[in-house]
């Protein structure tokens, strides 16, 4: 069953200390017994953790452990980590596992207009999730919320195993460009940056 909550958390790493940077965090996540996954960005020098929680009551106790991930991974790092805490929605092709088990993940995220919101899921049902539903290279494709976040809206999670370009290409069809025009026209906050479906990265699953 996919996570209630997802904690994500990005960090821009140094290109000469990546694989260092893996190592720490990987045992740390071993100490802590933590639900996660780690990936690492197939566009830029960043790595990537997914982590279920069960409930709110479970982020008081990570401050001890992101003080001591902040002290090991310090060396190796670029910038300052960005962590976004998601609120799970629905899923048109759910997981049976807390997180998505697929060698890539892909983060999509939009600023949906609060006033049509109720509109733009209905919406989207019978538009994005139709494509994704009828795509056999989208495996897993998850739909959060942000709870709390310095980068607020939709968060899609899509899980998938083949290249980047082929599962890239179901949503580079003349019929999804007109999804996108929908949604920048009725649905999606622009004058901030926002923009439909192109606010995206691809991350490949670093294997324990």
């Amino acid at each position: 069953m996919s996570a209630q909550l997802l904690l994500v958390t990005q960090v821009p790493v140094q290109a000469d200390a990546a694989d260092q940077a893996v190592k720490a965090w990987q045992r740390l996540n071993a100490e802590h017994g933590a639900v996660a996954q780690l990936y690492r960005s197939t566009e830029r020098g960043t790595l990537l953790e997914l982590r279920a929680l069960d409930g709110l009551d479970q982020v008081p106790a990570l401050h001890a452990e992101w003080a001591a991930q902040w002290q090991a991974l310090a060396p190796y790092l670029a910038g300052d980590f960005r962590r976004q805490l998601q609120e799970f929605v629905e899923a048109p092709k759910p997981t049976a596992l807390a997180l998505p088990d697929n060698p890539f993940v892909q983060l999509r995220r939009v600023e949906v207009k609060p006033p049509v919101i109720a509109d733009y899921l209905a919406w989207r049902d019978r538009t994005i999730f139709e494509v994704v539903r009828g795509a056999e290279e989208s495996e897993t494709f998850l739909a959060y919320h942000s709870l709390l976040s310095t980068e607020p809206g939709v968060l899609f999670v899509a899980g998938f195993s083949v290249e980047p370009a082929v599962h890239n290409a179901v949503f580079r069809t003349p019929h999804y460009e007109e999804i996108l025009v929908q949604a920048r026209e009725n649905y999606i906050v622009t004058d901030t940056g926002g923009d439909a479906g192109l606010f995206l990265e691809t991350y490949a699953r670093i294997e324990d």
